[in-house]
C-alpha cells in the first residue's frame, strides 16, 4: 500500500504543477486586460477555470482506475492522464494565443 501512496503522490505533484500553472494563468490574464481596461467574458473564465479544474479530474479518474491494480499498472495509468492533461494544456495555450478577442469582452 505504501508504494501504491508514494507513486499517486510523486506522480500527483506534476498533476499539482499543471493546476498551479493554469491558476497562475488565469491571474495573469485577469491582471492583463485589467491593465488594458478589458476583462475576461463568461468563455474566457470557463476555459481558465476549466484549466484548473481539469488536471485534477483526470487524476481522480486515473487513480480510481489504477489503485486496485499492480503497482506499476498505476504509474502506467497516472503517466498516461499526465500526457492527457499536457495534450489539453497544449490546446488551451493554443486556443488563448490564437482567439484572445473571444476571451475578452
Amino acid at each position: 500500500m505504501w508504494l501504491v501512496a508514494t507513486i499517486a503522490g510523486f506522480v500527483g505533484l506534476f498533476y499539482a504543477y499543471a493546476v498551479w500553472n493554469a491558476i497562475g494563468n488565469l491571474i495573469q490574464a485577469v491582471s492583463y486586460y485589467g491593465e488594458a481596461g478589458f476583462s475576461l467574458n463568461a468563455l474566457g473564465w470557463f476555459v481558465w477555470i476549466f484549466a484548473a479544474i481539469f488536471p485534477a479530474i483526470v487524476f481522480a479518474g486515473a487513480f480510481a482506475l489504477g489503485f486496485r491494480r499492480p503497482p506499476h499498472h498505476l504509474l502506467l495509468v497516472l503517466i498516461t492522464g499526465l500526457a492527457v492533461v499536457a495534450v489539453f494544456w497544449l490546446n488551451v495555450v493554443a486556443y488563448t494565443t490564437l482567439n484572445t478577442t473571444s476571451l475578452v469582452g
